[in-house]
């Protein structure tokens, strides 16, 4: 889409809501931090998502939604500012990218909504990077808190370093941030407001540490847990630069993987927990809008950071090009719609939502030309044609491809990665060097940018 093209549809208003023409919605953004398909899309593990489930019954669920980069901090600066990394360089965290060049300059969605007569609020982990005052002002009509991973476990429950271990909590719940800022977003939502509203919420679980008060652990029967999929020469196909991706947290899964599988089905459990957890602090906000004056005006977007893997190609967390660290759960509820509680299953990405919202928000001409493309086809029908795959990098040259069918990932050396999710859905045999899916590679390629910026730094984990 065009400068001209977005201008247009940004001025045709919300006519796929039930709202007036003449009344611009709210918007409710809410952020989860490091949650996978787990629940969302999938049954695995039995996982406990009540709230997240009734969301989805009155929105439009997006089946195949992928991230930009597959790590917190790049992947926001792209949804944010409506950038692709290998526009910015902001591949990875620790790069900081919001104070630094292109993105300092860039105006941000909150910024974008501020501008066009928005009242801005946010709460929680939100561009989790350090943003100048100036800036920081230009987004938020608030001074959000964001409040850290904490509460940490106990030394003696840790395994491979503070974040990396598990406890029921059983202080009280205000000890976490989520609980803290879904208060504040929660009373936020219950005032009339004249004005309309962009209201952020950023949680910091399921995230490592994996607390989460003991009654969300109790939800789970340790030996129940379905354990993920997994293939002990999974990484046997798999290029040297995919091997190295996935060993960046190497030691986690040393000491909570396959050989130490009461460690794994722990942590599982607790990864499970925390994303229960999760659900319900989302829950508590979600109940606290609909039980306030702007239910019936509020666009309600839900979304995760990146994907997670809890195991799976020997691998925990995310930082990798597989569908488990790109694969986000993703929903957009719009007042009135027709398509509530359907499920679309066309490639998109979160680099979509920057166009989405400024079209179906009215909002100003934003200063750049965001990269991704308008929902809005999907939204007022969610079987349409999409022609256009979900791309995710995570580096100079590191680059993977979602169509419907298959991903295709590239590495810096040329090295590559062909995966059939109709017949592999858990990416377990690597078709790259067979010569009948050379038109497949060739048409994915089509997609990998011709230039990566500069990196702007950061770490591989």
């Amino acid at each position: 889409m065009n400068r001209r093209q977005f201008l247009a549809a940004s001025l045709m208003g919300s006519a796929a809501c039930s709202l007036s023409p003449r009344k611009r919605p709210n918007v409710l953004f809410l952020i989860v931090d490091d949650m996978n398909d787990y629940g969302f899309y999938s049954t695995l593990g039995g996982v406990k998502t009540p709230y997240l489930d009734r969301l989805k019954t009155t929105a439009v669920t997006f089946e195949k939604a992928y991230c930009a980069s597959p790590a917190c901090v790049p992947s926001r600066a792209a949804v944010f500012s409506g950038l692709y990394p290998h526009t910015t360089g902001a591949y990875r965290n620790g790069s900081d990218p919001w104070t630094k060049p292109p993105l300092d300059a860039t105006e941000s969605l909150p910024e974008l909504f501020k501008r066009s007569g928005y009242r801005t609020y946010g709460q929680g982990k939100l561009t989790h990077a350090p943003v100048g005052d100036e800036k920081l002002q230009g987004m938020w009509d608030n001074r959000p808190h964001g409040g850290g991973f904490g509460p940490f476990p106990p030394e003696e429950d840790q395994v491979a370093g503070r974040f990396w271990g598990w406890t029921p909590w059983d202080g009280p719940d205000s000890d976490f941030p989520d609980v803290v800022n879904a208060d504040s977003v929660a009373d936020f939502l219950q005032r009339p407001r004249e004005r309309p509203f962009f209201a952020a919420f950023g949680l910091w679980r399921p995230h490592t540490p994996f607390t989460a008060p003991r009654r969300f652990f109790d939800m789970y029967d340790r030996e129940r847990i379905e354990m993920p999929p997994y293939r002990e020469d999974d990484l046997a196909d798999v290029p040297e630069l995919g091997r190295e991706l996935a060993a960046v947290w190497g030691e986690r899964f040393v000491v909570s993987g396959r050989e130490t599988e009461d460690s794994w089905r722990d942590f599982v459990r607790a990864y499970l927990a925390c994303t229960s957890f999760a659900d319900w602090s989302c829950g508590r906000v979600l109940e606290a809008l609909d039980r306030g004056p702007h239910a019936e005006d509020t666009i309600v977007v839900f979304w995760s950071d990146n994907g997670y893997h809890c195991g799976e190609k020997d691998h925990w967390e995310k930082t990798t090009l597989w569908e488990k660290a790109s694969l986000t759960p993703m929903a957009i509820r719009l007042p009135g719609s027709p398509h509530a509680g359907r499920v679309c299953r066309r490639p998109v990405g979160s680099i979509d939502l920057y166009p989405t919202l400024a079209e179906y928000c009215r909002l100003a001409t934003p200063a750049h030309q965001p990269e991704g493309e308008s929902l809005r086809p999907l939204l007022d029908d969610p079987e349409t044609k999409w022609n256009r795959p979900a791309l995710t990098t995570f580096g100079e040259g590191y680059a993977s491809v979602r169509d419907e069918r298959f991903r295709y990932i590239r590495y810096p050396d040329g090295a590559e990665e062909l995966y059939d999710h109709e017949a592999d859905p858990n990416e377990w045999s690597n078709l790259a060097g067979a010569p009948e899916h050379d038109v497949v590679k060739r048409k994915l390629a089509e997609a990998i940018p011709a230039q990566f910026a500069k990196s702007l730094g950061g770490r591989m984990g």
